[in-house]
């Protein structure tokens, strides 16, 4: 039986212009790349692996959502 579990991915590039994945919902879940395509994979990947151990550590956050917040700079 296939069954699929739908993750967020927060996608942010850094000051070396690599891309940078990170999975809010899997404590340690990230990876980066050069290009997004070579990202995506790497996600799937780091996904697959997270799910693994997942079994043996704490279950999953539930993402909520995402909030701009405007401070004094």
């Amino acid at each position: 039986m296939d069954t699929r579990r739908r993750f967020t991915v927060v996608i942010e590039q850094d000051e070396d212009d690599m891309y940078v994945a990170t999975v809010p919902a899997l404590r340690g879940c990230h990876t980066q790349a050069p290009t997004i395509e070579a990202l995506i994979a790497r996600i799937r990947e780091a996904i697959e692996l997270c799910l693994e151990v997942e079994e043996l550590d704490e279950p999953p956050l539930q993402f909520i959502g995402v909030q701009q917040i405007e401070v004094a700079a």
